[in-house]
């Protein structure tokens, strides 16, 4: 009489999961795959799983296959027992990484960038006319500032002391002819 003990289980991954156990007892343990709290019957064909038994007194081995991707931490056990004992080994089972996440963050990310491009250009357009508006409006200040400054009426009044009519009344020496004349003997 021996207790059911597991002496052997590997794992592989290539398209499927497989996974076997090797269990040795006397008398000969059953072997039974649970995937995820539930029992998974042997020699059964499920469209995503398969479970194949094989028992030569003393040893039972069991082996199962995965065709899909398990759900995220999904425990896998693999249970060998007889009327003296149980043994039993527990996977977890993690699903592969996916490229799926990588590939819709950029996409998410390319398209951010882009309607950010596009907003900023339509603001930028839009802000154009307001601004060529507050230019001309700069400039306009400046060239009446330029000609309120030359302006002989405007000079007269900044400048009280400066007189354009000659010192004696009845002697008039200079007449000039033009506002560029006025403009170029005013200091």
């Amino acid at each position: 009489m021996a207790p059911a003990r597991l002496l052997y289980s590997s794992c592989s991954l290539e398209k499927t999961l497989l996974c076997s156990c090797s269990f040795y007892g006397i008398p000969t343990p059953s072997v039974q795959w649970w995937m995820g709290g539930a029992p998974v019957g042997a020699n059964s064909v499920d469209s995503s799983v398969h479970v194949t038994s094989t028992i030569i007194a003393p040893w039972a081995n069991s082996t199962i296959s995965l065709t899909e991707q398990p759900k995220m931490s999904t425990s896998l056990l693999c249970e060998g027992k007889n009327q003296n004992g149980t043994h039993a080994l527990s996977i977890l089972l993690m699903p592969r990484k996916s490229s799926f996440l990588p590939q819709t963050f950029m996409k998410g990310l390319i398209q951010g960038v882009v309607y950010g491009a596009i907003v900023a250009s339509l603001l930028f357009f839009c802000l154009i006319p307001l601004m060529v508006k507050h230019i001309r409006m700069k400039l306009a200040k400046k060239i009446a500032a330029v000609k309120a400054g030359k302006s002989p009426k405007v000079r007269a009044c900044q400048e009280p002391k400066l007189s354009l009519k000659p010192k004696e009344p009845e002697k008039s020496t200079i007449t000039p002819s033009s506002e560029s004349e006025i403009l170029h003997r005013l200091p």
